[in-house]
């Protein structure tokens, strides 16, 4: 090995450190590292008396590392370990058909479907109270109380009323599932928007009064983009909130089919390796989601000006 060889290594290493992916991902992916360490390790003292009293029930000599092993693939383990969550999620999603009843993609779209009628519905009343509010001072006292009030009651607690009093008028299947995410996305939004609609400085509001500016062109003109990266961040949280409401919205009804429905079934039998591959699925079902809102978010800011 050449001299200039040997100096060209420690410049090289320096080099693949400092590269931007690596400052991005070394983060992520060290917390990943040791959130899957003490996983694993959860995984084995959980499990390791309901190994240790099959062993004993079976009168069967057992040795430490079929003690470990048996932690690490027990059928319906108290906590199951990483890999048997990934294979099951993995089986769920590949292994049937995107329409077979115990397919991943199949629930997941069901609870896909509540969950984006609930968000658009959340979101439309989430920017109307915001303008309203913004536009009336009586409104302001008058509904700002109860849309905080609205969020103090467990979403537990009022899903089965919800679907009750749907259901005795009528509706049932999608919408009264959309109507609980909507009930608990419309909050973030609303908020997020009078935040972002009274943003504006007041020199900029006293401006447009100068020009004689009316309200619709104040909204147009100043508010809305002052508001614009406020509306982002509350779509972002409203989103999430509206997939969890429809999965919340799937437990009382004893839905057969949706996340919620997985979990539910996961819980009845046992199934503690479903039902940690269906939270898994939600995972990744909301990542996307929030994607979507992200991308969404930098498209709308290059078009207002943004550098990207």
């Amino acid at each position: 090995m050449t001299s200039s060889t040997v100096e060209t290594m420690p410049v090289a290493r320096a080099a693949w450190r400092t590269h931007p992916l690596v400052k991005r991902s070394a983060p992520v992916v060290t917390i990943v590292a040791v959130l899957i360490v003490v996983w694993y390790i959860g995984a084995v003292l959980m499990n390791l008396s309901l190994v240790r009293g099959g062993f004993e029930r079976e009168e069967a000599p057992y040795t430490t590392m079929e003690l470990l092993e048996g932690t690490m693939s027990a059928e319906r383990p108290l906590l199951p370990a990483p890999h048997q969550v990934v294979g099951a999620f993995i089986d769920g999603v590949f292994g049937y058909a995107p329409t077979a009843p115990r397919s991943l993609v199949y629930h997941s779209m069901v609870t896909l479907s509540a969950t984006l009628l609930g968000f658009a519905l959340g979101a439309l009343l989430g920017i109307v109270l915001a303008l309203a509010i913004v536009h009336s001072r009586v409104l302001e006292r008058s509904l700002m109380p109860w849309i905080i009030c609205s969020q103090m009651v467990p979403i537990l607690a009022l899903a089965p009323i919800f679907i009750v009093v749907l259901g005795a008028i009528g509706l049932q299947g999608l919408l009264p599932k959309s109507i609980i995410s909507a009930y608990l996305s419309f909050f973030p939004i609303t908020i997020g928007m009078v935040k972002g609609f009274t943003s504006p400085d007041p020199m900029q509001m006293d401006l447009m009064r100068t020009w004689s500016a009316t309200s619709r062109q104040v909204l147009s003109k100043l508010r809305w983009p002052s508001a614009v990266p406020y509306l982002f961040a509350s779509l972002k949280v409203a989103i999430t909130i509206s997939l969890i409401g429809a999965i919340v919205a799937e437990l009382p009804t004893g839905a057969e089919a949706g996340i919620g429905a997985r979990l539910l079934a996961g819980s009845y039998y046992g199934q503690t390796i479903q039902i940690w591959s269906a939270l898994v699925a939600a995972a990744v079902l909301a990542s996307g989601l929030i994607a979507i809102v992200s991308y969404a978010e930098r498209k709308v800011a290059q078009r207002m000006g943004a550098r990207s």
